[in-house]
């Protein structure tokens, strides 16, 4: 029984693993692709890509055998996600980031412990990491590991927060154990602040400035993070400021939608 467990647990999490291979970079994917990122065996990669084709989640290009997503696996549960996921902004937004500022961008949120990167978009030239994957969506790190993870820690209420970080360090490693009352003193200054700049973790030197996302309908609040290399000539200030308007323009300030316009034309 714990056996059948297991596998459909390995199968879920490939299922979920092929979804996050596609971004702004990938676009397209073959079954080799799949299978270097995530170290998967070849036949039964293929027999899943097969399998989400008949689902309806992955076109399949016969000529090319490549693999794109359908209009089916975006809409995947995005009626119950907040106006600005749900239509787009929130990817607009990272896409448009990546563009002005020409560094890599990123979506975080918080997933027990860990800090998982939602969406990325790699600037240019890709951000560099110590393996040759790289940085992508779907990566997860501990909390106390990373500065957006201390930031999302932030949003958690004190008593259960303290807990937390507890646990971060009695389950971190020897190497990678910390002084709880600094780490405590570091997440309570995220939360006055509403955002940082600090270590991007995630297998890479580079440094990241992030803030929350926060909105009506939002569960558990994000963090959007702009990340760049060290020693870059940068300006926290200018660049904390960037992201705080755009977020605001994004969540606060939604353009009016066409339906909304047309309805304003009717009563007109």
């Amino acid at each position: 029984m714990q056996s059948a467990v297991s596998n459909k647990a390995k199968i879920a999490k490939r299922v979920i693993e092929v979804l996050d291979y596609f971004d702004f970079d990938h676009p397209t994917a073959t079954v080799m692709d799949i299978v270097r990122r995530y170290d998967r065996p070849q036949s039964s990669t293929s027999e899943l890509l097969s399998t989400l084709v008949d689902l309806g989640l992955l076109y399949k290009d016969l000529a090319t055998r490549s693999y794109t997503l359908t209009p089916r696996a975006a809409m995947l549960g995005s009626t119950t996600q907040p106006d600005f996921v749900r239509d787009g902004r929130l990817g607009s937004l990272v896409d448009n980031l990546a563009a002005q500022t020409s560094l890599s961008v990123g979506v975080f949120g918080m997933v027990g412990l860990e800090a998982q990167i939602f969406s990325w978009h790699n600037g240019e030239p890709p951000l560099k990491a110590s393996t040759a994957k790289g940085i992508y969506g779907g990566m997860q790190e501990s909390l106390s590991e990373s500065a957006v993870g201390w930031l999302l820690l932030s949003t958690v209420e004190k008593q259960r927060r303290d807990g937390m970080i507890r646990r971060l360090n009695a389950e971190a490693s020897e190497d990678k154990q910390f002084c709880f009352p600094e780490m405590v003193k570091t997440v309570e200054r995220a939360r006055d602040c509403g955002h940082v700049h600090g270590k991007m973790g995630f297998g890479s030197i580079a440094d990241v400035c992030a803030v929350l996302v926060k909105g009506p309908g939002m569960a558990r609040p994000m963090a959007l993070g702009i990340v760049y290399e060290p020693g870059e000539n940068t300006d926290i200030e200018a660049m904390t400021a960037l992201l705080q308007d755009a977020v605001a323009s994004c969540v606060e300030r939604p353009e009016e939608t066409n339906t909304e316009a047309f309805q304003h034309a009717q009563a007109a």
